[in-house]
């Protein structure tokens, strides 16, 4: 796959996990544990070119670890932080940010990346 070509996909994964009242506060490690399956086993649904998916993780979920389509990348302090590094490091690059967050949003779409909520992910 050719990288520059592939879009990044970058996943808020606490706030896709949080949006979504399962209990996912009693195991916030198997919340995101769940949501990486899904992205691995699912990838982006409508998205038909090839994309690369990285999965933000922070907090409890530190320990959670990448699976084949689904690169893990665990925040050293904000999540948020992490997300926008990743965007801002692939300027070149068609990028899509999965977040409900507001803020996060006006972020990484002031440095030219696409965002959309997280049913785009969760059906």
């Amino acid at each position: 796959m050719d990288v520059e070509a592939s879009v990044l996909v970058v996943v808020d994964g606490a706030n896709v996990v949080g949006s979504v009242p399962d209990g996912w506060w009693r195991d916030r490690k198997g919340a995101a544990e769940r949501l990486r399956d899904r992205l691995a086993a699912d990838g982006l649904p409508g998205r038909p070119t090839p994309v690369e998916i990285v999965l933000v993780v922070e907090g409890a979920a530190r320990d959670v670890e990448s699976v084949p389509g689904v690169r893990v990348e665990a925040a050293a302090g904000s999540g948020d932080d992490r997300v926008v590094e990743l965007v801002a490091g692939c300027p070149r690059r068609p990028r899509l940010v999965i977040t409900a967050d507001r803020e996060l949003r006006r972020r990484v779409t002031e440095l030219g990346a696409e965002v959309t909520g997280p049913r785009t992910v969760l059906g």
